[in-house]
């Protein structure tokens, strides 16, 4: 039997999980609320929650997976990329945890555990597949050859597609965290309200810079026009930025997936919780005879399940690594 606590502290969510034989048994997440009156996540804020919330996050996973501390076998953490400061906490308690236990490390890069978040629950992908891993910081298309083993085929060029709700939400005066307010809105709405652009790129990376121009250009135009235009079309604008965002998104993945022959085809990370963005994958699927694969709500955004379920995978391998060990900011996902 291999019990795994994975932890994860990239941004601004403490998260701890215990997996048993490959098996989640427990996945904390305790949230910062704290951010939501600056508009965004605040860096310095995030490490000292962090500090505050890892302890009894660690504790509670372990006791709804209904074993102690000394039952762990390894310890999963997050190294990067992220928020060094956040990094830095999820670090060093999984340094000084295994090293008080004597039990292996286990160092997990962020973006491959949300495409392993796809190996927690049935059905699995096969291998290869392709992943569309959407977060605030990250668009790529990966093609996952193994566990361990991924290409990175395409990628933003500027924003993240979560930065392209985030900021327009922004521009629309909708609270922080806005995405799901789009989300939310937006199925209210009619999505072809607002023409708004594709670029034009030829090959498989993205680029979301100049659609928020376009969206924050629009709106100051309507608002000129129309001073109500926010209250009275919000539904609209959102149905519509979110039409274009999948649309975006999906014309890659297509694209991808002609140009590989892979056909079955996963999405992962925050964004992947989007209605539209499933409904339209899913939809897209049918039509082009693909396998999809859509995890659950609670381990697309940042979590230890994932965290742990990828350590598992390397301590079937013996992948540990030492006390020396330090956090990474950035990472690629096919290190």
């Amino acid at each position: 039997m291999a019990i795994i606590l994975g932890i994860e502290s990239s941004c601004d969510e403490t998260s701890a999980s215990i997996c048993i034989d490959g098996f989640i048994k427990s996945n904390v997440i305790a949230t910062q609320a704290i951010h939501a009156k600056y508009g965004g996540v605040v860096p310095e804020l995030a490490s000292r929650a962090h500090q505050q919330n890892i302890i009894p996050t660690i504790d509670q996973a372990i006791v709804q997976a209904k074993i102690t501390k000394n039952d762990v076998d390894a310890v999963a953490f997050t190294r990067g990329p992220g928020l060094l400061g956040s990094l830095l906490v999820g670090t060093s308690f999984a340094k000084s945890f295994a090293l008080a236990r004597n039990i292996p490390l286990i160092e997990v890069n962020h973006m491959q555990a949300h495409i392993l978040a796809h190996f927690i629950d049935d059905p699995k992908p096969s291998f290869p597949f392709l992943c569309l891993t959407v977060s605030g910081g990250h668009t790529q298309i990966v093609l996952v050859k193994d566990y361990f083993e991924m290409e990175l085929i395409g990628q933003t060029l500027d924003d993240a597609a979560g930065e392209a709700f985030d900021k327009t939400a922004k521009i629309l005066n909708l609270p922080y965290p806005g995405g799901p307010l789009i989300d939310k809105y937006g199925q209210l709405g009619d999505p072809n309200s607002f023409q708004l652009p594709e670029p034009k790129i030829a090959d498989l990376n993205f680029s979301f810079s100049g659609l928020k121009t376009a969206i924050l250009y629009l709106v100051q135009d309507e608002v000129k026009k129309n001073p109500n235009f926010l209250d009275e079309r919000l539904h609209d604008i959102c149905a519509s930025v979110q039409q274009r965002i999948v649309t975006i998104l999906l014309n890659k993945v297509k694209k991808a997936a002609k140009l590989t022959g892979v056909k079955d085809i996963a999405i992962a990370g925050g964004v992947s919780a989007n209605s539209g963005l499933r409904t339209a994958l899913l939809e897209m699927g049918e039509k082009y005879k693909w396998n999809v694969f859509i995890p659950k709500f609670e381990y697309c955004t940042d979590n230890a399940a994932m965290i742990a379920i990828a350590g598992y995978q390397k301590y079937l391998k013996g992948d540990f690594v030492g006390q020396d060990i330090a956090p990474l900011a950035r990472m690629a996902v096919n290190i």
